[in-house]
């Protein structure tokens, strides 16, 4: 009989957004190793593609208690989630997700192991709990460290608050099997909070090279009124989420100093820092930035060909407790990139080793600003160092970051657990 995995996420396929990608990936690479895969998650509610919920349906169970969908063969449970303004509404929503979480898990039969992704943190603690009574294994995947995260970030001060959630990080860690993290420098930051060090593994994040790969240009799919061709301008792109994890202030400085040259910027997605950001376009007057809405993933590969160069400015407060995925899909398409990020920060560290990058990373933002400024100016007379930079990103995903080679990591994990070496 087949080993059952149980896939624990809080956003899975049909939702599009990047942890729903790289583990819809996951999944079908476990499948195709021989596992029988379940994935509890819920509804689509980050980002709600239409064409993919019409190719993936879901059915409700038991009146709409929860929903049911296929995922290339694959079981799909989807617990009702949305994106409330209230944050009253979206505490009773998390609850809810947690609490019918634990339930339909644990009516799952024969399951051998489950794994998870972080955010939030309490997904590690009800796959503990399910774990404890199915006697399954249990693999918890650090996406972003929390409550860090959440202390820097600003949002989380209450003292007995943070005690709490330290402690819960490190029941996690200490409980579960085995834990995984993307990054050097996310390892050596939780490292010593393990009794046993050697639960600890680096597994990278991927790139499926198959859907991202260099192209000479956008194409025709693209909406000719957002994105015309400009052959002489040097075209800026950042394309994803539009929160506090970036820091849009060098953005509208450096668009403010060069918007009589031939350098525009492209901003495409949603998010919470939306509004405030087209206001202070607005306000400054920058008619060289462009604000898009989000764009379908299959025309991510385009909208990367169509830009000169990618951007992506961390904020303090954020740098150190996430690795954007999208770095990856930008150097598989062979494009560069301009990052704002402190040293020692997982995105740096990686990017400073394979010269793919113009990274800003002076403390004071004037600086930033100005390095930037003529990084952009240069490449605007001179695309060819440009180019050189693009070239090695590409070069370096080939060989190491392929969605084949990093997801087969994590069924010799599997593998590694269920045979108890």
């Amino acid at each position: 009989m087949k080993r059952k995995i149980l896939i624990h996420s809080i956003a899975f396929s049909p939702d599009g957004v990047s942890t729903a990608y790289l583990y819809n990936d996951i999944a079908l690479k476990f499948k195709q190793s021989g596992y029988d895969v379940v994935v509890l998650t819920t509804t689509p509610h980050y980002n709600i593609v239409p064409e993919d919920v019409a190719k993936q349906p879901l059915h409700k169970k038991w009146g709409g208690l929860y929903y049911e969908s296929r995922f290339n063969e694959i079981k799909v449970l989807h617990v009702p989630q949305k994106k409330f303004k209230s944050a009253f509404l979206r505490i009773i929503g998390f609850l809810y997700w947690h609490f019918l979480s634990l339930i339909i898990g644990l009516f799952q039969k024969n399951v051998s192991l489950i794994i998870s992704p972080s955010p939030p943190l309490t997904i590690g603690l009800i796959n503990l709990l399910i774990g404890k009574l199915k006697g399954a294994k249990v693999i918890y995947n650090v996406q972003e460290i929390y409550p860090d995260f959440l202390i820097n970030q600003g949002s989380l001060r209450f003292k007995p608050a943070i005690k709490i959630l330290k402690a819960m990080e490190r029941f996690v860690y200490n409980k579960s099997d085995a834990v995984t993290t993307i990054d050097p420098i996310f390892y050596q930051t939780i490292a010593s909070r393990f009794k046993d060090k050697s639960k600890l593994r680096i597994v990278p994040n991927f790139v499926d090279t198959d859907l991202f790969k260099p192209i000479s240009d956008g194409d025709s799919s693209l909406n000719p009124k957002w994105f015309p061709a400009k052959q002489n301008t040097l075209k800026v792109m950042y394309a994803g989420n539009i929160g506090h994890a970036q820091d849009w202030e060098p953005l509208l400085k450096v668009a403010k100093a060069v918007v009589d040259l031939e350098i525009e910027f492209w901003v495409i997605g949603e998010g919470v820092m939306k509004d405030s950001l087209s206001k202070k376009i607005e306000e400054n007057s920058l008619k060289n930035i462009h604000l898009i809405p989000y764009q379908p993933r299959e025309q991510m590969p385009a909208l990367i060909a169509y830009a000169d160069i990618h951007f992506i400015f961390m904020s303090p407060e954020m740098e150190g407790q996430g690795f954007p995925s999208k770095v990856y899909t930008i150097m598989a398409c062979a494009k560069p990139l301009l990052v704002i990020s402190g040293k020692r920060t997982p995105i740096h560290n990686f990017l400073s080793q394979h010269n793919c990058a113009f990274l800003a990373d002076d403390d004071a933002n004037n600086i930033k600003c100005a390095r930037i400024i003529e990084f952009l100016k240069n490449a605007l007379s001179n695309r060819n160092f440009i180019i050189t930079l693009a070239d090695n990103g590409y070069n370096v995903i080939e060989k190491n970051y392929s969605k084949n080679a990093v997801t087969k990591q994590y069924v010799d994990l599997l593998d590694e657990i269920l045979s108890g070496k």
